[in-house]
C-alpha cells in the first residue's frame, strides 16, 4: 500500500513539471526568414535631348538652266556636288519602350558645286564654261523610330523623318574659255543665288549604346532627299537655273540625354508563409 501511494505522488509530480515545458515548446514557432525581393520597374516614357554631327556624301540631280531664252532649257555637261559636314540638335519623347519620336534641327555646311557647259562664246565658236557655286541648308524634320530591343548595352533602331529644308545657294559664277586655248576667256558672269524652302524626307538606321543610365551614344546612317528647286537667277542672256533635287548619304554620331532620370528598381518584402509549429 505504501509503495502504491509513493508511486502515485511521483507520477503526479513529474506530470506537473513536464506541463510547463511542453507549453513553452509549443510557443517556439520558427518562421522562414523574410528576404527582400526586387522587381524591376519598366522604364517610363520621357523627354530627351539630342545632339549630332555628321559627314555627308552629296549628289545633285539634273541641274540645268535656260539658255538664250526661256524656251531653251539645257543641262550642265558635267555637274558635281561635293561632300559636307552637318551638326544638329533636337528634342524627343520616348513614347514606349520600342517607340520614340523627336524633332530635329540640322545645318549642313556649304557644299561646293562644280559644273561645266559646252558651246560657243565671245572668244570662240567652241568654248567650255566653268561654273562654280556653293549650297548650304537648314533642315527641320519630325522623326519616328522603332527600337528593336536592347542586347547588353546596345539598342539597334530604324526610323524615318519628314519635313523641310531651307536651301541657300550662293551666286553661281561661270567663265567661258576657248576649247582650243583655255587661256582665252570671256569675262566671268555671276548669277545671283536662290533661296527657298523645299520638301525633305529622311531614312535612318543605327544603334545606341548605354553610356550611363540616362546617357546614350548614338551611331548611325541617314539618307536625306531634298526636292528640286531654283539654283540661280538670270544674267547676260543666261538663266535662271534649277536642280532636280539633292540627296546625301550621311554617317552620324551623337548623344541622347534623358530628362526623366534613371529607371529604378523597386524593392518589397514578400510575406513569408506561416510554418507549422515545431516541438522540441
Amino acid at each position: 500500500m505504501f509503495m502504491r501511494i509513493a508511486l502515485t505522488f511521483c507520477v503526479a509530480g513529474l506530470t506537473a513539471l513536464a506541463a510547463p515545458a511542453q507549453a513553452a515548446d509549443v510557443n517556439e514557432i520558427i518562421y522562414a526568414p523574410e528576404l527582400p525581393v526586387t522587381q524591376p520597374v519598366a522604364a517610363a516614357g520621357g523627354w530627351y535631348l539630342r545632339g549630332d554631327a555628321g559627314y555627308a556624301w552629296n549628289k545633285i540631280k539634273d541641274p540645268g538652266f535656260f539658255q538664250g531664252s526661256n524656251a531653251n532649257f539645257v543641262g550642265f555637261t558635267t555637274s558635281e556636288l561635293r561632300s559636307s559636314y552637318s551638326v544638329g540638335v533636337g528634342v524627343g519623347y520616348q513614347i514606349r519602350r520600342y517607340l520614340r519620336t523627336d524633332l530635329t534641327f540640322d545645318y549642313f555646311s556649304k557644299a561646293d558645286f562644280r559644273g561645266s557647259t559646252t558651246g560657243s562664246c565671245g572668244v570662240s565658236g567652241a568654248c567650255v564654261s566653268r561654273d562654280v557655286s556653293k549650297v548650304s541648308g537648314l533642315s527641320l524634320l519630325a522623326n519616328a523610330y522603332v527600337d528593336f530591343g536592347t542586347y547588353g548595352r546596345v539598342t539597334p533602331y530604324a526610323g524615318a523623318g519628314i519635313g523641310g529644308t531651307y536651301v541657300s545657294w550662293k551666286g553661281l559664277t561661270n567663265t567661258s574659255c576657248s576649247a582650243g586655248d583655255p587661256a582665252l576667256c570671256d569675262p566671268s558672269v555671276t548669277h545671283s543665288g536662290a533661296k527657298s524652302w523645299r520638301f525633305t524626307y529622311a531614312l535612318m538606321a543605327g544603334a545606341s549604346v548605354d553610356v550611363t543610365c540616362n546617357l546614350k551614344a548614338d551611331v548611325g546612317y541617314r539618307y536625306r532627299r531634298i526636292s528640286g528647286g531654283k539654283m540661280f537667277g538670270y544674267a547676260l542672256n543666261g538663266g535662271p537655273g534649277y536642280d532636280g533635287g539633292m540627296s546625301s548619304h550621311e554617317v552620324r554620331g551623337g548623344l541622347r540625354y534623358s530628362l526623366g532620370g534613371c529607371a529604378q528598381q523597386e524593392a518589397y518584402i514578400e510575406p513569408a508563409p506561416i510554418m507549422p509549429a515545431v516541438y522540441k
